[in-house]
């Protein structure tokens, strides 16, 4: 796993499963400035495409990556105002 991006913050969500780790992410952006990075560890298979959807569909985050490796789902997900 290598990090290109700059992270204010990590958040750990191993084993954890659906929506534990949406509603964590939401919590943990909440709490960022404008611009910060959040990296989101899981080890759910399913939080590749439900952090994907819900950065999608909400207003003022960007999904910068998701990185899959050693049974780990790092995602990269950017506060933007």
């Amino acid at each position: 796993m290598s990090s290109e991006y700059q992270t204010t913050e990590t958040l750990d969500v191993k084993g954890q499963s659906c929506p534990m780790p949406i509603v964590k992410t939401k919590q943990a952006i909440d709490e960022l400035e404008a611009d910060d990075v959040l990296e989101v560890v899981a080890t759910d298979s399913g939080s590749m495409s439900d952090i994907q959807g819900w950065a999608t569909g909400t207003e003022g985050v960007e999904l910068l990556d998701q990185v899959e490796g050693d049974g780990r789902y790092t995602h990269y997900v950017q506060k933007t105002e």
